[in-house]
């Protein structure tokens, strides 16, 4: 069962808590092959030279990929930077109180980040939570960053905590992300990627 969101703090106390070996749980058994991953540039027409994957289901062409809660649906209309693809045309809208979580990913223990596309109106905004596994096996949230919208534009780059666990081969461990419709009004995401290793 999932827990409410503790604090960066907490988690990182309980991380050098826990013992090395690991008590597989549900992302554990959900992780895809860590090694399958293959990056590239997408934001460097915004100025960052990072190697970015796409996260399940990122594209919002579908909801596969996705668990959908409250007033959430893939509608037309995407991001028009195309960094997808050119043939892409949805994006995931939520409305207030609304959220979407991906299915699992691998992110290395140094520093990963998240950035996706974002639009929506006055007093719309969406928080973004890394749900990660502790060697216990107990699945934990843990705030990543909130963003407000106006037009499509990218997100600042969310880190991923480095407190993370390397509970997979190779100093890999398993997550989700889930992004939440905070404000009063709705919001649509869109291409939403991530640097599993983020900045060394």
């Amino acid at each position: 069962m999932l827990r409410r969101p503790i604090t960066a703090l907490l988690f990182a106390t309980a991380a050098l808590a826990v013992p090395s070996s690991a008590s597989a749980g549900a992302l554990v058994a959900d992780a895809p092959d860590c090694d399958a991953q293959s990056g590239s540039q997408i934001f460097l027409p915004w100025a960052d030279p990072a190697s970015y994957v796409l996260a399940p289901g990122g594209a919002a062409e579908s909801t596969d990929g996705w668990t959908l809660n409250g007033a959430a649906s893939i509608v037309p209309g995407g991001e028009p930077y195309a960094v997808h693809d050119a043939s892409d045309s949805g994006a995931l809208r939520l409305q207030p109180r609304a959220s979407a979580t991906t299915d699992t990913m691998c992110v290395g223990i140094e520093h990963p980040t998240v950035r996706f596309f974002v639009a929506g109106g006055f007093g719309s905004s969406v928080s973004v939570s890394v749900l990660t596994e502790t060697a216990s096996g107990d699945v934990v949230s843990v705030p990543a960053g909130v963003t407000g919208a106006g037009s499509w534009s990218p997100t600042v780059v969310m880190p991923v905590l480095s407190s993370l666990l390397p509970l997979l081969p190779g100093e890999h461990t398993p997550v989700r992300f889930r992004f939440t419709a905070t404000g009063s009004a709705p919001i649509s995401i869109d291409d939403v990627y991530v640097d599993p290793l983020g900045r060394h």
